[in-house]
């Protein structure tokens, strides 16, 4: 063996050492937002605050009042939380939820040191991609198992990006690390694959453009379709308060927390408007490399067709969104199905459908 494919060797080693590092680390991460979730289940404060429905805002006082037991019985005073007025029909006026913490020290405690663990596993992670790009001189997603493991760390790098800008997305923190753990579970026992170079229908710099842009896009999508599942619950527990139905333990004790189903709704909007245009982007890339590879830019190939499907899925949810009549629900039922999409074009093409994307390794 030469000494450059010895350092490749072990360079592929690191990455693996590196990626289960990372898995240990999003463990430690998970636990701390499950501990996060528990002592914020313990602030009677922070749900009566989330729990306040229309008539509560109707009153429109300038502070709330909250009698909290002390030691000298004092009145705590609790600046009224923003209104978000909901985007679908028969609009209803709720306050955003205190967060995952609940307003509680402990829980905010726990929080931070769940996303400082966050933070480490992502470096630790986007190290063990960056090895694996090392070892094999390429761009690090040339198979399932190299996409998986940098679709997780670009996931990720959007949910630290948006708390770096100061957005109110830690809520969805335990799922977001639950997920990566998942995809991390899959990515190194079922499609693991040895490092290797590429077929020769790869070897092109339409490789590091096409599909990054493909990574960021269904990262991007990922966490719009987080806030679009919550907003569902969410709007399920405030109609549940507005038509004067007692919610479950579960309801009062997590959905409470979340924040407002309008304010999940829009930011779900947001997310998946933004990306739309790096998705159709995406598919232009594509077609210019099939020119370049296969001599056509369109061949109806399994993975063009989904990728096409996926685009219409989402253009069809921003329709709605733009339509009075399919705001709310109606719309997020068609982002999931659009996420749906993007999925089975990613593992359902690549592991079951024959054809020229056939590159799963597995």
């Amino acid at each position: 063996m030469n000494l450059a494919a010895a350092t490749n060797e072990n360079l592929a080693h690191t990455s693996n050492v590196l990626i289960y590092s990372s898995m240990a680390v999003y463990t430690l991460a998970f636990f701390a937002h499950i501990a996060e979730w528990v002592f914020g289940s313990r602030s009677k404060v922070g749900r009566t605050a989330a729990a306040l429905t229309g008539e509560g805002a109707a009153a429109s006082p300038a502070k709330i009042q909250v009698q909290v037991a002390q030691k000298g019985g004092a009145t705590a005073v609790l600046d009224r939380p923003k209104i978000i007025t909901r985007s679908a029909a028969g609009s209803r006026d709720v306050p955003d939820g205190p967060g995952a913490a609940g307003g509680t020290f402990k829980g905010d405690l726990y929080g931070r040191i769940a996303v400082s663990l966050t933070v480490v596993a992502f470096l630790v992670q986007a190290s063990g991609v960056i090895a694996r790009a090392m070892s094999v001189q390429r761009a690090p997603w040339g198979n399932m198992y190299e996409f998986s493991i940098t679709f997780s760390t670009v996931a990720v790098a959007a949910y630290l990006i948006l708390m770096a800008l100061k957005k109110n997305v830690r809520w969805m923190g335990l799922l977001l690390v639950t997920t990566v753990l998942l995809d991390l579970g899959i990515a190194t026992t079922v499609l693991y694959t040895s490092s290797d170079q590429l077929v020769p229908a790869l070897h092109s710099y339409w490789l590091w453009i096409h599909v990054s842009t493909a990574i960021i896009c269904g990262a991007v999508f990922y966490i719009g379709a987080v806030a679009t599942l919550l907003y569902l619950f969410r709007d399920s527990y405030e109609s549940k308060l507005a038509n004067g139905t007692e919610p479950g333990s579960f309801a009062r004790s997590v959905l409470s927390r979340l924040p407002a189903a309008a304010t999940l709704d829009k930011f779900s909007y947001r997310i998946n408007a933004a990306v739309f245009p790096l998705w159709t982007f995406t598919i232009i890339a594509g077609a210019i490399w099939a020119g370049d590879a296969w001599g056509r830019y369109w061949g109806w190939d399994p993975k063009e067709v989904w990728s096409f499907i996926t685009w219409v899925a989402y253009a069809c949810y921003l329709h709605a969104r733009a339509t009075a009549g399919w705001k709310g629900r109606k719309a997020a039922y068609l982002a999931l199905i659009a996420f749906g999409c993007w999925l089975f074009n990613y593992y359902g093409v690549n592991i079951f459908v024959t054809g020229k994307h056939s590159y799963a390794g597995v």
